[in-house]
């Protein structure tokens, strides 16, 4: 493995030891259900997750949910060369097709798988996924993640992401007819995400991302009121103050 940039920002406030963890883990996997694992090591390589420590989480939770999660949102917020971010989006789906075969009923396998999916899509052009078929992919990895949890607020995140992205790269029409996608069924996901964890930055933030691909000036009121939610929030660990941190620079903007 390439060698991995440092976290940027200070840790202790995100830094869990001992019952520390346990105490907020609810508040932290409120967004994917992620139960919290009994071996220690696995208890450990989370707190790593949390801390914002991306390569120590991928290597001592290898084959497991924070392996992939820590490669993709290193990739996402941390990585800042376009190869190597492609590289570790396929890394993580692999890993997340790999836990899909040995844990097909774990939806944090089938949500992993498209959330890099996703990520590698909009490195590689929306369009060009398209045509390598990574639409269907996603969709299908959503639809098994809420099939098997249907409260799964990252995943109606994601779900409200593919639609407003296919609408805005090949609009309503073909968008509809060809990958069912409907601002509607965007809208409806992006709603019901932040119902489900009114205290996520990143649902708001996609949510305005979707309004401004959907709808563009008419909605950037609400859009910007999004971000501006998302921007005042406390974040509770390395991927939320990043997140934050993504909100704060679109306001910029």
């Amino acid at each position: 493995m390439a060698k991995w940039s440092r976290y940027p920002h200070d840790q202790k406030a995100i830094t869990y030891a001992a019952d520390a963890l346990k105490k907020i883990w609810d508040a932290l996997h409120k967004g994917d259900g992620e139960p919290m694992p009994k071996e220690a090591e696995l208890q450990d390589a989370w707190r790593q997750f949390h801390a914002g420590n991306f390569a120590e989480a991928a290597a001592m939770g290898a084959g497991n949910t924070v392996a992939i999660k820590a490669t993709s949102i290193y990739a996402t917020h941390i990585e800042k060369k376009e190869a190597a971010q492609v590289k570790l989006y396929q890394d993580a789906m692999a890993m997340a097709a790999a836990l899909i075969k040995s844990e097909p009923k774990n939806p944090n396998g089938h949500y992993q798988y498209a959330y890099a999916a996703g990520r590698y899509s909009q490195s590689i052009s929306v369009m060009k996924a398209l045509k390598e078929g990574y639409g269907g992919q996603i969709k299908s990895a959503l639809e098994a993640t809420l099939k098997l949890d249907p409260k799964h607020a990252d995943a109606h995140t994601a779900m409200g992401a593919y639609h407003a992205e296919i609408i805005d790269k090949v609009g309503g029409m073909v968008g509809k007819l060809t990958y069912g996608a409907s601002k509607d069924l965007a809208v409806e996901h992006y709603e019901k995400a932040i119902k489900l964890n009114p205290s996520s930055p990143i649902a708001h933030i996609e949510y305005a991302n979707g309004l401004l691909m959907l709808f563009g000036d008419k909605q950037e009121d609400k859009a910007v009121k999004l971000y501006e939610k998302a921007a005042g929030m406390k974040g509770r660990d390395a991927m939320e103050v990043l997140d934050i941190e993504m909100a704060n620079n679109e306001l910029e903007d």
